[in-house]
């Protein structure tokens, strides 16, 4: 059928109305797990996604979710109709393993069947990452854990609603393992609550419009985003290009590190690219493994940010990548019980960088650099009791400082990054809504000078932070990759600065900690972290020297970096305050 046939048979007009439609029901579903929630991971950092899928698992429409929560989504629901004959109006699932289809046990993923008359049509799914899910630390990021046994409770698509009721022993169940039962407790209820508001509001799309229109659209919406996927494909060069990186030693799991390669191969004239993981080495006894439903979604993300991003990420477009796994190795299918607690943050955001650096290779416009690597101090779980609230427990991720984002062509890097898995979706915290739900003051946060990797495009600075208890002894759990391996830069960029983290003692000093710890700080203490910064993209010598005064009138470079790097001699501008080029000077150091 040619674009014409198709248009004549749905009309445009109705395509964009109804796909505008849809996103619309997802933003409702995303805006009342975010309202409804109680934890602060995920109503300040946003750390949650809402998807819709065919009832036959394909990816109809996203709006605003994490990539690594919803390029690969339809994974998730697969496993439920294989191991149910009744499913049923009503019904709810939870899935958070990594063996059905999850991310990891961490984003709990609330599973709803949409019916109309009888018959199933949709799936609507809110996956909200939890700060806690009864493992025996309190943390759901393990990369000692070695096994499934030692990350807690595992739902394999388990039914947990019956006519939109709860099934109240999967419910005792879980507030019986779970360390903030009643905090879990609302966090659940507001995906529930998200699923049920997306079942009513496509079954008023289908009352209004009629079910052949909506079953119509489904598939045009699906061509359509085929058809783009197809076209921008073929806009770029043919080849096989190859890009390696480096995860962080992970002692006692990866003694050595964990090298994560990739081949991609673009054929324009098919309308395809291949993405090749296969030559990677097996799982390692730790949980920085990666599901099926991460490591297919890092490839595909990794090709989606190198292509026109208003094309639809659905099933039609998803369908142009072809991902090549093997099974039993670390970017890969795991081997069942292999732990894969960290599956979604380490080694997973060094698939991602490593699918869009190998597109760097091509020469500008494609490609980035590498991002800062995750997931320093600012990034920890931290958790005990507060004894000015009746010793009342917490557990909760904090996002208060994070990595910083790569240079890309035409573009200096991200601040407000975290990580190319999140696609600046999660947010950075507000300091006071932390400070007002949990016993901690954020002493101070900024962008450390002279941390960023230069390139003709700047990555962004590293983010530096200090934060302590106020009262109660804390516990803080992180995972910090990039300290020896930082995010490099592409094309003649220059690295960004390595992470890092520090307690600072009660007298003052400052005592390194490990990249991968957990640590308890006690009143008097406090934690001190760099996260990484991103790297540059192309020559810095070739940066605009205006660019660099503007670096630098930020502090995020001094003058004397300005010179040694970019090859920029700064002086100080006629206000005292700013800098301006020194042009003669500057083309000296240029070489004319």
């Amino acid at each position: 059928m040619t674009t014409s046939d198709s248009e004549a048979r749905f009309p445009p007009y109705l395509m964009a109305v109804l796909a505008s439609r849809f996103e619309a029901i997802i933003r409702e579903m995303t805006n009342t797990v975010m309202k409804a929630s109680r934890s602060a991971v995920i109503k300040n950092a946003r750390d949650m996604s809402c998807g819709i899928l065919t009832y036959d698992h394909r990816l109809l429409t996203v709006e605003e979710g994490i990539p690594i929560h919803i390029t690969a989504l339809d994974l998730t629901t697969r496993p439920i109709t294989e191991y149910f004959d009744d499913i049923a109006e009503g019904d709810a699932f939870l899935n958070n393993c990594p063996y059905t289809g999850a991310t990891h046990h961490a984003d709990l993923t609330v599973c709803v069947p949409v019916f109309w008359e009888g018959e199933p049509l949709f799936w609507v799914l809110a996956r909200s990452h939890h700060a806690d899910i009864g493992a025996p630390l309190p943390t759901t990021y393990l990369p000692y854990a070695a096994t499934v046994y030692e990350e807690g409770l595992h739902f394999p698509c388990v039914r947990v609603q019956r006519g939109h009721e709860d099934l109240a022993d999967i419910i005792r169940m879980c507030r019986m393992k779970i360390r903030v039962p009643d905090l879990w407790y609302g966090d659940y209820r507001a995906q529930v609550g998200a699923c049920q508001i997306g079942e009513r509001r496509i079954g008023e799309l289908i009352a209004h419009h009629g079910l052949a229109t909506i079953k119509a659209f489904v598939e045009e919406w699906m061509a359509y985003g085929e058809r783009r996927a197809i076209a921008a494909i073929s806009e770029l060069p043919a080849g096989t290009w190859r890009y390696e990186t480096m995860h962080d030693p992970v002692p006692g799991v990866a003694e050595d590190g964990v090298p994560v390669r990739v081949t991609v191969t673009v054929d324009p004239e098919a309308g395809r690219i291949t993405v090749d993981a296969r030559d990677n080495i097996d799982c390692v006894p730790g949980g920085i493994n990666l599901t099926e439903a991460t490591a297919t979604g890092s490839c595909r993300i990794g090709v989606f940010y190198n292509l026109d991003p208003t094309i639809p990420h659905n099933e039609g477009s998803a369908s142009r990548i072809d991902v090549l796994l093997r099974d039993d190795c670390v970017v890969g299918r795991p081997k069942y019980p292999v732990g894969t607690s960290v599956a979604t943050t380490n080694v997973n955001e060094r698939l991602v960088i490593a699918v869009a650096a190998c597109f760097a290779q091509m020469g500008p416009p494609y490609g980035m650099a590498e991002g800062g690597h995750m997931m320093a101090a600012g990034m920890a779980v931290i958790s005990g009791v507060d004894s000015a609230r009746d010793d009342r427990g917490y557990v909760n991720q904090m996002f208060i400082g994070y990595a910083s984002g790569p240079g890309i062509h035409g573009h200096d890097g991200w601040i407000t990054y975290l990580a190319s898995e999140n696609g600046g979706m999660i947010v950075l915290d507000s300091i006071e809504i932390d400070e007002s739900m949990y016993p901690i003051l954020v002493e101070g946060r900024w962008l450390e000078p002279d941390t960023l990797g230069p390139g003709e495009f700047d990555g962004a600075p590293g983010m530096k932070m200090i934060y302590r208890p106020l009262r109660d002894e804390m516990t803080v759990i992180y995972a910090s990759d990039g300290e020896q391996n930082p995010g490099l830069g592409v094309l003649g960029g220059g690295a960004g600065a390595p992470a890092a983290n520090w307690k600072r003692l009660a007298d003052g000093t400052l005592h390194r900690l490990p990249a991968f710890h957990g640590e308890v700080v006690r009143p008097g203490e406090a934690v001190v972290c760099l996260a990484g910064a991103g790297g540059g993209y192309g020559d810095p010598r070739k940066r605009a020297p205006k660019r660099v005064a503007a670096s630098a009138d930020r502090g995020w470079i001094t003058p004397a970096r300005a010179e040694a790097v970019y090859g920029v001699a700064l002086v100080p501008a006629a206000d005292g305050v700013g800098h301006r080029v020194d042009e003669a000077r500057t083309r000296a150091l240029r070489g004319g």
